[in-house]
């Protein structure tokens, strides 16, 4: 590994469409494994932009990760639901749906759960 590692998800190593032009996920490889940045567009929603892509009934990522900007509703299949927003560190265990709350792109910073993240199968 080198000492110091500078890289932008400007120039990510994947781009990942959702479904519907909701968004993207950007993705970074790094020794430590994927790092991504996700895009949501207002309208967005994990059951209609990205199970269409992966064929799960709800999400079966686990993601440990940071909220840049904009604000996400995730609710677990056992019905307990969470608000994100902008500055929230946010760990939510696999099994659950989310969607965009409001009129402004959700960012997200992940760094456990985007290696394999809306990628069709």
């Amino acid at each position: 590994m080198a000492g110091m590692v500078r890289r932008s998800f400007d120039d990510a190593d994947e781009t990942r469409p959702f479904e519907g032009g909701k968004g993207r996920l950007d993705l970074l490889q790094t020794d430590g494994g994927a790092v991504g940045r996700a895009v949501f567009e207002p309208g967005w929603r994990w059951s209609e932009h990205v199970k269409p892509l992966v064929g799960t009934d709800s999400c079966q990522a686990g993601h440990t990760g940071y909220m840049v900007s904009g604000r996400m509703h995730v609710v677990m299949d056992d019905g307990t639901a969470e608000d994100y927003g902008p500055g929230d560190f946010m760990q939510i265990a696999p099994g659950h749906d989310a969607w965009v709350v409001g009129d402004e792109p959700a960012v997200a910073l992940d760094w456990t759960g985007f290696g394999d993240y809306a990628k069709a199968k």
